[in-house]
């Protein structure tokens, strides 16, 4: 199901700088929004920033036609920076802001053109981007430096350069996330390039106040209702509440949580799991719903023997979990039940990728619309997460890997 792609414009910049390969995570979901089709004709409209093996795409969120398409050499990672304008691309200088220009959902006042600024926050290895509260937080695992800055900052960038920063080092460097809380609470992993342990508290003044090692390979995290912070641990998850620490136990000797999709409007937080120490490939059938009011945590099994990776898991706007199964099928779950309802066919079924960075579907929820690739077919679509109805679908001029969202 595709429509042909309309390109009013394609601006090509050559860029010489390539990216790193880094291992396979997410960030922290944001909180849902009002945005996708909804869009009127003077509100911003949402901009899809799509990677692909050697450059980086741009398009309109509610035509999907294409803005630009941005040479950049090597494999790249994106995150959305947070103030509905930004992206940031892991380079090797560190995470490079790409711009995705501005212009109304009827096209008809663009006042930008996209583009890959050469304005760099230095991090050597880029791992995780978190966007909580008022602020963006990047963590560059080859230094365990975290570099912190007010995420509206980023939109007088052009003009002033790159916004003021805060960098709080690490006693080593490692392959770590880090997240400031609304009262300047710092929360940040703890490890070495041998292994990560757990997480360590910094209170205003960047002085540990707390710690707690009981969380094996600690990797993302994602702050649910009334920030009550969670990070994956292979045995389980650890959760940060009102200053003090508690360990949700697996079920199963090992049952490692990798990632978190949350969002500030619920506490439960859907995360990943695998309970197979040995398995190969990274596709996973099974997810966690922990609760962090009750402090439990609960398995579900994705139906139809479907399984989807770390790119594959959102939230959408009434908090619902949205997963693109293997079968090319989005499943909505209810995080407060645990029960799936709904089930969409939107693109083929599709096996796991041999090598995590290798192009596979992947999915972004932004308001009421799932943008959903695929990258057998070099397609995006976007979908009414409520009815399941394809609203618009494009070809792409390369085949898609990482996405990204934003709108204004």
């Amino acid at each position: 199901m595709k429509n042909q792609l309309h390109s009013r414009r394609i601006a090509l910049v050559a860029v010489t700088a390539s990216a790193l390969l880094l291992t396979a995570c997410a960030t922290d979901a944001a909180p849902a929004q009002t945005a996708g089709a909804a869009a009127s004709a003077t509100d911003p409209a949402p901009r899809v920033s799509l990677t692909y093996d050697g450059g980086l795409l741009v398009l309109d969120g509610t035509t999907l036609e294409l803005e630009a398409n941005i040479a950049l050499p090597g494999f790249n990672r994106i995150n959305a920076a947070g103030d509905g304008r930004h992206v940031l691309v892991s380079t090797t200088d560190g995470f490079q802001v790409l711009d995705t220009g501005t212009w109304t959902a009827d096209g008809g006042s663009q006042t930008a053109e996209p583009e890959l600024t050469d304005l760099v926050f230095d991090a050597p290895t880029p791992g995780h981007v978190v966007r909580h509260g008022d602020k963006t937080i990047l963590f560059a695992d080859g230094t365990g430096d975290t570099t912190i800055f007010d995420t509206d900052a980023l939109l007088t960038a052009a003009d002033d350069g790159l916004p003021k920063t805060e960098v709080v080092p690490a006693p080593a460097a490692h392959h770590g996330v880090s997240i400031e809380l609304e009262d300047g609470t710092l929360l940040t992993t703890i490890g070495t390039s041998e292994g990560r342990s757990g997480v360590r508290v910094l209170d205003e003044s960047r002085t540990e106040i707390a710690r707690n090692e009981e969380c094996p390979s600690v990797h993302g995290e994602g702050a649910a209702k009334n920030e009550v912070a969670v990070f994956g641990c292979s045995d389980g998850v650890l959760v940060y509440d009102d200053g003090e620490f508690t360990k949700i136990q697996a079920p199963d000797a090992y049952g490692r949580t990798g990632n978190q999709y949350v969002t500030e409007t619920s506490s439960i937080a859907v995360g990943d799991y695998n309970s197979d120490p040995d398995r190969e490939g990274v596709l996973l059938e099974q997810l966690t719903l922990v609760d962090t009011v009750a402090k439990t945590m609960t398995i579900v099994t994705l139906p139809g023997g479907a399984g989807y990776t770390w790119r594959d898991v959102a939230r959408g706007p009434s908090d619902e979990a949205i997963i693109l199964g293997s079968d090319g099928a989005l499943h909505v779950l209810d995080p407060e039940t645990g029960e799936f309802g709904a089930s969409y066919p939107v693109i083929g079924a599709w096996e796991g990728p041999a090598e995590w960075q290798d192009a596979h579907p992947a999915l972004m929820v932004l308001g009421g619309i799932a943008y959903v690739t695929e990258p057998a077919t070099d397609s995006l679509f976007a979908v009414d997460v409520k009815t399941g109805e394809v609203v618009t679908s494009a070809e792409l001029p390369a085949t898609p890997n990482e996405i990204a969202v934003v709108t204004g």
